[in-house]
């Protein structure tokens, strides 16, 4: 079985901390690049945060400094670790991977950041 599933998402309040788990299953996880895509009702998605299978990394403008992405190959795993978190970042978060032609999507999860 071919998937990729998310969770970690919820309602935080401004300032607050939330990390988001993307598990993956069915594929050779270390060789796919990885990213973290977010969209907000009426708005286009965008990329927040991407990682390749060497390590590197690279975020959107909006969350430098605040986000942070990870990856653990031995449990076929990506993590967005989300601190002083915003208003603007509520949306529906998804986990990405990709390699040459193939390109996978998780089912999202719902982040909302209220007080």
């Amino acid at each position: 079985q071919v998937q990729l599933v998310e969770s970690g998402g919820g309602l935080v309040q401004p300032g607050g901390s939330l990390r988001l788990s993307c598990a993956a299953s069915g594929i050779s996880f270390s060789i796919y690049a990885m990213g973290w895509y977010r969209q907000a009702p009426g708005k286009q998605r965008e990329l927040v945060a991407a990682i390749t299978s060497g390590d590197s990394t690279n975020y959107a403008d909006s969350v430098k400094g605040r986000f942070t992405i990870s990856r653990d190959n031995a449990k076929n795993t990506v993590y967005l670790q989300m601190n002083s978190l915003k208003p603007e970042d509520t949306a529906v978060y998804y986990c990405n991977a990709n390699i040459a032609r193939i390109i996978l999507w998780g089912q999202g999860t719902q982040v909302t950041v209220s007080s």
